[in-house]
């Protein structure tokens, strides 16, 4: 509307030039006008020469018509050349549709480039792929910066090697395997060794997420996986990693009505990994907690060939991921890792990297310019346990409440031969809502468990509330934790481990999501898992009778020692052996 009105009006008065009258009237004399238009308000005109169109105002000039004819002026009702209909339509109408057309594109592109990938055909880049392409770089991670996983980095260290120099394997005719699916509990450190794999590799690496494969409209989550593909072998040789496989991966069911949506994108991902066209130079690293939920589609030889477990680390890998970390920091010369990765049994590369963290956050609470052993040792506490409560000012009577549990629980530990030795013993409590806790720390990796050892065990979880009850006559809430602690252990040991006379070996339990928490569901009959209730009780009666009996054989030293708790508040394991052996 704006350019009919504005612009159209222009166009057509661009060409004629204004003239005062007495300009007009000279030129009527010198018979130099060759049409002429009379309007209410102007008069317009053309010379004879260069037909240029002039106009005029109108003037009380009775004898005006009788002067032009008399010079020989054309009379018309039209000077100015009107467009033709087509022309004019072009211009008014379908110009501005183009410029609005136009300025509508290069809106769209700048809307889909903010959308996270652009692409001429896909409607705000939802069909398009967000993959991260990485290039080598000096300061990327490299296989030197991952510790604890040897098996691991070497699987990738050999794709790596593969697409550096792959002449050395076809000369032999072997092929590298197609996809390498890593599994294990988080924190192991999966994502790192790809981003390693991407420091290693002097090819095109790109990093997506499962979930971002997930679309609202149905086809989009297969488009982008067509997309990321069609990068993928346009680069190739190269790597894909797949971060959480499982979001797009799992298992189809036969439920009809379901998301169609992910199952048309495994669907894609399915053909585009083994399907007739193939992805020759394409290798697909994946990394995932749930494996067992992964589509067997998925995992077959030709799609995944190789499985690589990134398990938690032993005593000697989480001492060497502990020097890795702690170069990132300063730290003093004397640190003895060995001890520090001893007390951090059972822990991932991500909660070490942690502890190594506080460390350094606790150094510089305390105005020093490096961690030291104690600040180190300090850390895994808050990991495990959490801060010291500064608010939490118990009792004289709670307090030696909690002195004679947690005596107990270190006196049963230390009088039965296969517990670990004890390392520390506090009563200040902590966030995490412990009002203290006792620290047993292994020498060495323990890969196997005796069934001596897990009812030594169970006896040590009883060992709080035996000392409350051979010591106070009364019992607390305080071993709500142990309870369920050595109830858990215990019916693990008759439904999984075959620790029990009645059932053999049979399984009455299976583990689900071994990587995340190992949930357990039982698979037996309700009169079966009566007795297993019934066993499991029998079971942690029999060590909680046992640890009473522990501890009222030695009941002088229980008070001796938890008379010193008291006072000191936290000792070590060498001053509770002290007077334990005194």
């Amino acid at each position: 509307m704006l350019f009919n009105l504005l612009v159209m009006p222009w166009i057509a008065q661009r060409n004629i030039q204004e003239v005062d009258y007495g300009t007009f009237m000279t030129m009527t004399v010198n018979k130099q006008i060759d049409q002429v238009q009379v309007q209410d308000n102007q008069i317009v005109f053309t010379d004879k020469e260069n037909e240029q169109i002039y106009k005029t105002g109108i003037m009380d000039d009775p004898g005006l018509v009788e002067r032009l004819h008399s010079s020989g002026a054309k009379f018309t009702s039209e000077i100015v050349q009107q467009m033709s209909p087509f022309f004019s339509f072009l211009l008014s109408w379908l110009l501005p549709i183009i410029i609005l057309v136009g300025i509508g594109q290069s809106m769209q592109k700048k809307l889909m480039n903010k959308a996270g990938g652009g692409g001429d055909s896909m409607m705000f880049g939802m069909g398009k792929s967000n993959a991260k392409i990485y290039v080598n770089s000096s300061e990327g991670i490299k296989f030197s910066d991952v510790a604890g996983q040897d098996e691991a980095k070497e699987n990738l260290a050999e794709i790596v090697d593969y697409l550096h120099d792959p002449s050395i394997y076809k000369e032999i005719g072997a092929s590298m395997p197609k996809g390498v699916l890593l599994v294990g509990p988080p924190g192991t450190g999966k994502t790192m060794l790809a981003k390693a794999v991407a420091g290693e590799a002097r090819v095109p690496f790109f990093s997506i997420s499962g979930s971002e494969f997930v679309e609202m409209f149905v086809g989009m989550g297969a488009s982008k996986v067509r997309d990321l593909f069609k990068q993928a072998k346009e680069k190739a040789p190269c790597i894909v990693f797949i971060d959480e496989i499982d979001a797009i991966g799992k298992k189809r069911d036969g439920n009809f009505g379901g998301n169609d949506e992910r199952e048309q994108t495994l669907n894609q991902l399915l053909s585009e990994m083994d399907g007739f066209e193939g992805n020759n130079g394409v290798i697909i690293l994946a990394a995932t907690n749930r494996p067992e939920s992964l589509d067997p589609a998925l995992t077959r030889p030709g799609r995944f060939d190789r499985r690589v477990p990134v398990e938690l680390p032993d005593l000697t890998g989480r001492e060497e991921i502990l020097k890795v970390h702690a170069k990132k920091i300063k730290v003093a010369h004397d640190i003895d890792f060995n001890k520090i990765a001893r007390m951090a049994s059972g822990a991932s590369g991500a909660e070490l990297a942690n502890i190594v963290n506080e460390a350094a956050l606790r150094a510089v609470r305390d105005n020093r310019s490096f961690a030291t052993q104690a600040d180190l040792e300090e850390s895994i506490e808050v990991v495990v346990a959490g801060y010291q409560k500064k608010n939490a000012i118990l009792s004289d009577k709670e307090k030696a409440i909690v002195a004679y549990h947690e005596i107990g629980h270190a006196l049963v530990a230390a009088k039965q031969t296969h517990s670990a030795p004890v390392q520390k013993i506090t009563i200040i409590p902590r966030t995490s809502g412990a009002l203290g806790y006792t620290m047993q720390v292994d020498e060495g990796n323990r890969y196997l468990m005796s069934k001596e050892e897990m009812e030594n065990r169970i006896a040590t979880y009883t060992g709080g509330r035996a000392a409350e009850e051979v010591s106070l006559g009364s019992i607390t809430t305080g071993a709500s934790n142990d309870i369920e602690q050595a109830t858990k252990l215990a019916r693990a040991m008759i439904t999984r481990y075959g620790m029990s006379k009645d059932f053999d070996m049979v399984a009455m339990e299976t583990v689900n999501n071994q990587y995340l928490g190992g949930d357990t569901s039982l698979a037996c009959s309700h009169e079966t898992q009566a007795e297993i209730d019934r066993q499991v009780v029998e079971l942690v009666k029999k060590q909680h009778e046992k640890a009473k009996q522990i501890l009222t054989e030695n009941k002088q030293k229980l008070d001796e020692l938890a008379k010193y708790l008291y006072e000191k508040e936290t000792i070590t394991g060498d001053e509770f052996m002290s007077i334990l052996n005194k």
